[in-house]
């Protein structure tokens, strides 16, 4: 299973071809139903309908713009299957469902907890075109055409993402999934390092707040690389912003320069640059 590429950590449990049998027998691909797998799994709807968009003159940007770009999907759809078949056989080997929003479980936080009015610092507000260009994206993830990513395998870093096409400046990539839940739940929880904070509370003495915990259900930003301060400037390629959507508080991915084919994705955990310096950590 070491050779497999995408790397598979534990036997898939419906029938599954590598790349090279797929290719030298197309009929096979057919015949063991990953395509209605892959859409069953990612919740794919076979005509992607693009939501409607207001029909208003745009004004002219400025040359660095500061709005969301729709990230542009592979032309071809082998390409998107071998980018979504990454992520799908990453996610099952964590034992994780796949999961483009927040989820709210009963024995977790309510929806209701997730007040951005209760934030105790400054929250960003969302315009109303960034909110059209990430209904765009997840609607196009509805449709089957996934951001230009791929998720691999190293065997001393474990599962990294890379980007498998070019990628602009400000292009919005993904939001930050999982259940939500308070912070005072999860605090010897041993998938901590993979959980992102969502909200802090204002008035509480213990600086309690809500997690997004991947650990169960989540999507591709689990997999993307945390990085230290000290190799910031050189490998943080994308940063995370909290913002207030419509009185509730959702954690996005960016773009913070253009990124080549190949380039594995970095970023800060909540954009704290004021965070210590962890290269002498063991």
């Amino acid at each position: 299973m070491k050779c497999l590429r995408p790397a598979v950590l534990e036997i898939p449990p419906e029938n599954w071809y590598c790349d090279g049998c797929r290719s030298k027998h197309p009929e096979e691909s057919t015949r063991d139903g990953s395509s209605k797998s892959r859409k069953r799994y990612f919740g794919i709807i076979a005509k992607y309908i693009s939501p409607e968009v207001p029909q208003k003159r745009r004004k002219r940007l400025p040359k660095k713009s500061t709005k969301f770009l729709p990230y542009v999907p592979a032309n071809d759809v082998e390409s998107r299957n071998r980018q979504m078949d990454s992520l799908r056989f990453a996610l099952q080997s964590k034992n994780v469902a796949f999961s483009d929003k927040l989820t709210y479980s009963h024995d977790m936080a309510p929806k209701s907890a997730n007040q951005s009015k209760y934030e105790a610092d400054d929250i960003q507000e969302l315009s109303t075109e960034d909110y059209i260009t990430i209904k765009k994206c997840k609607a196009m993830m509805k449709g089957g055409k996934c951001p230009p990513l791929k998720v691999v395998f190293d065997e001393v870093e474990g599962y990294k993402v890379e980007a498998d096409g070019p990628i602009k400046a400000m292009t919005f990539l993904a939001e930050y999934t999982g259940d939500v839940d308070f912070v005072r739940n999860r605090r010897d929880d041993e998938n901590f390092d993979s959980f992102m904070t969502l909200l802090t509370y204002r008035d509480s003495e213990e600086e309690d707040g809500l997690f997004i915990c991947p650990d169960k259900r989540g999507n591709i930003a689990r997999f993307i690389s945390g990085i230290t301060t000290i190799l910031r400037k050189k490998k943080k390629n994308l940063k995370s912003v909290r913002y207030n959507v419509r009185g509730k508080c959702h954690v996005y991915l960016v773009a913070l320069r253009n990124i080549k084919k190949g380039e594995r994705l970095c970023f800060d955990y909540n954009g704290q640059d004021n965070g210590y310096d962890t290269q002498h950590f063991i």
